[in-house]
């Protein structure tokens, strides 16, 4: 007897990372692709679908290209049909133009905003039944966002994704695809020349650091 998987998806929260830039045009090979693929190959999760809510230049707490995440996140998590798992992959915008100046007086943003945040999507994911898993922040040395603060930033935030034990499982970018000489940089293979955006084997690497066993019975 064969268990058909059911019906089910996960809503993914990103920025350009997620939603593909670095990717080849119209070759599908986003992370985001190569996990459906993976989910689609396994008897056990071949009935998840992947829904890819990644907007170039999105940010977290400020408006940018497109409505922040806080405000979106009802709309493109919670209400989607059928979600039942949250992958929240977002954060680089917010660190890398907090050393900027800001536009319209904005307030510069830490990394405990960020933290804030973060926990404040964990409770609203949770309050509706949904699990939601936290993504490291990929390295951006050596890109137009490279400073010593920004960088310090983007390891406290992935400190605390790592050990707070506040979401319910964490998926390890960082680790996935840095480069162990260098690692506030992208291994070179993985980067698509601007140090930020990851090529098609970055990607690749991304989807295959998602444990398939986080998508069974919730």
């Amino acid at each position: 007897m064969t268990t058909k998987a059911p019906s089910a998806s996960i809503a993914i929260a990103g920025d350009s990372i997620t939603d593909g830039r670095g990717s080849t045009t119209n070759g599908n090979d986003r992370w985001t692709d190569d996990l459906a693929v993976r989910l689609a190959a396994e008897k056990k999760t071949a009935g998840i679908g992947v829904l890819n809510h990644g907007i170039g230049g999105n940010r977290i707490l400020h408006d940018g290209l497109g409505p922040n995440l806080l405000a979106r996140f009802d709309r493109d998590v919670i209400a989607q049909t059928g979600v039942r798992w949250v992958i929240v992959f977002e954060g680089v915008n917010d660190i890398g133009t907090s050393t900027r100046p800001a536009p319209g007086g904005e307030k510069p943003i830490t990394a405990q905003d960020l933290i804030a945040a973060f926990e404040q999507m964990i409770v609203r994911a949770h309050t509706h039944g949904l699990k939601i898993y936290g993504a490291t922040i990929t390295p951006f040395g050596a890109s137009f966002y490279s400073t010593p603060a920004t960088e310090a930033a983007r390891t406290a935030v992935n400190e605390w994704i790592r050990t707070s034990g506040a979401f319910d499982a964490v998926i390890d970018f960082d680790k996935a695809t840095r480069d162990p000489s260098h690692p506030d940089q992208l291994l070179p293979d993985y980067n698509s020349g601007d140090h930020l955006h990851l090529s098609p084997a970055g990607y690749h690497a991304m989807a295959n650091a998602i444990s398939l066993s986080l998508f069974g019975s919730k």
